[in-house]
């Protein structure tokens, strides 16, 4: 095989010991393959430089090998959460080996998503989505349905759905927190949360208030549009309460960051007069001063096990729900014990200027 030759699913299967049918199911995301095997021939298929003909196998298949991702947020709140950029990153993960396209799309939640799905359906521009982001009674689950195209949904649904999903438990991640913060001695602890009418706001709001309940410590929640300036408002909020909590857990790590600048900002020493946590663990978190404790969740993997469930879909597997690993908390510099109760009571501070 020369460098001009483009190696085949032949050229795969001989070096991978299985044969051509079997190389043709694995890299098409069919059903049928054992695991061990699918990952030595897409392992077999990466280093070696395979990738399909894409315009040959769309015309004998009369597929599209493309799948979409419709995100119904604003542009800014997308461009400013650093899950979905990891998200997407396992889901090419998958889909580079196995010649699948990604096509993206953000839209406004209603008639303008409704009308995205359907024309990306119509004009056969994909073989099937993945469903972010589930709300309350979904009406997208029937509507994606009724377009008779496959799907995967990221978390379970509260409705009734033909589709496989991929969850993680929220709530084990936000439980993890809690307690945490409980075992410092934190007896006044606030959640602010995400959207209510998005189904993992709220699950994690539940188990907040749930492991908050077990532990005997007050609570409260401040909901949000899970963006970074919202977070900001939320935070302001509460520590210009007359009894401030000694605690903040937030829904996701942009929030938790800019939570972080707006304690600062009014001079209170982070975790001395307020512990805080995150959700999601990214990178940055772990750069800031002080480092971010945040629950820990495996953005590629889910991408990818979600592409992989998509793909098995498409391949006419059938429907089943898939969970994946519990989230972990990593305990860093922006948690500790709260004042001590003999201290004399911190002062007011002025609230941050508006910027």
């Amino acid at each position: 095989m020369t460098n001009e030759t483009r190696p085949t699913i032949a050229d795969v299967a001989r070096r991978a010991g299985v044969s051509k049918g079997l190389v043709s199911f694995a890299l098409n995301g069919r059903a049928g393959v054992a695991a061990d095997t699918r990952e030595r021939i897409l392992s077999v298929a990466a280093e070696m430089g395979w990738s399909p003909s894409l315009r040959a196998r769309s015309l004998s298949v009369g597929r599209a090998f493309a799948c979409g991702l419709v995100i119904g947020r604003s542009p800014d709140v997308i461009a400013a959460d650093p899950f979905f950029p990891t998200f997407i990153a396992g889901v090419e993960d998958e889909f580079s080996v196995s010649g699948q396209v990604l096509v993206l799309a953000a839209a406004t939640p209603g008639r303008q998503e409704a009308e995205t799905y359907r024309g990306l359906v119509a004009d056969r521009r994909v073989d099937g989505v993945i469903l972010s982001d589930l709300r309350a009674d979904d009406p997208r689950i029937d509507l994606v349905a009724s377009l008779g195209t496959a799907a995967v949904t990221l978390g379970v649904p509260d409705v009734t759905s033909p589709f496989t999903s991929v969850s993680v438990d929220d709530g084990a991640g936000i439980r993890l927190a809690v307690d945490h913060l409980a075992d410092l001695g934190h007896h006044d602890i606030a959640h602010v949360a995400g959207p209510t009418d998005m189904l993992h706001g709220r699950h994690r709001t539940a188990a907040f208030t749930h492991a908050a309940a077990a532990r005997g410590i007050r609570a409260r929640v401040v909901h949000t549009d899970f963006s970074a300036a919202d977070g900001a408002r939320a935070t302001n909020g509460l520590l210009d309460a007359a009894d401030p909590p000694t605690a903040i857990v937030y829904s996701n790590d942009n929030m938790a960051i800019a939570g972080l600048g707006v304690a600062q900002r009014r001079g209170l020493d982070v975790p001395g007069d307020l512990s805080i946590t995150g959700f999601d663990d990214v990178e940055l978190g772990r750069h800031l001063y002080p480092a971010l404790t945040s629950v820990s969740t495996d953005a590629r993997g889910w991408g990818a096990a979600a592409a992989r469930a998509l793909l098995a879909g498409i391949g006419g597997a059938e429907p089943e729900q898939l969970m994946l690993p519990d989230p972990g908390l990593i305990v860093r510099a922006s948690t500790g014990a709260p004042r001590d109760a003999r201290t004399p009571a911190r002062p007011r501070r002025a609230s941050a200027p508006s910027t």
